[in-house]
């Protein structure tokens, strides 16, 4: 347990919010990894730098470090914002920042769309945190197939998300 902790680094410096950032960018990019040059992921989606993808992302594309960075940055950025769009704001108020990046790593990998329609969001509006953080356990497939990278990142966005409940 606390496999969280070895990414926390320097974190703590900004508060909660800078902490949860933290956090995220490292789930990110340990499970992610980064390549400079566009590749297909495993379900054939063209995917650059750090897990970034989209209508601008073509295969042999090639970015510098810098612009992974930015990438990274907003991709972030707007999983962030897509948990203050989703979840209902006196539960959002409360979030600790574990919860937040372990929700932020989450939609950065599966998008907003299917974070809005989810039952861990339905779950964890509800006030049910425990079984909305258990739901990430069943985001283990891609392309219908059960990927071990993503049964582990899922663990540990799980023990994230559940870290502080009793």
């Amino acid at each position: 347990m606390n496999h969280w902790k070895r990414w926390l680094g320097g974190a703590g410096i900004g508060g909660a919010c800078g902490l949860a950032l933290s956090l995220s960018i490292n789930v990110v990019k340990h499970y992610e990894g980064t390549e400079l040059q566009a590749y297909p992921d495993p379900v054939g989606i063209p995917t650059i730098c750090t897990g970034h993808t989209g209508p601008t992302v073509a295969l042999n594309q090639t970015r510098t470090t810098q612009e992974c960075e930015a990438l990274l940055a907003g991709d972030l950025g707007a999983a962030f914002a897509a948990i203050d769009r989703n979840v209902a704001p006196a539960i959002n108020a409360t979030l600790p920042p574990t919860r937040r990046a372990a929700l932020a790593s989450f939609i950065f990998n599966v998008g907003e769309g299917a974070f809005r329609d989810s039952t861990l969001l339905a779950r964890l509006n509800a006030g049910d945190t425990r079984a909305a953080c258990d739901q990430l356990a069943r985001w283990v497939y891609a392309g219908g197939r059960k990927l071990p990278g993503l049964v582990e990142r899922r663990a540990a966005e799980r023990e994230l998300c559940l870290a502080g409940l009793e």
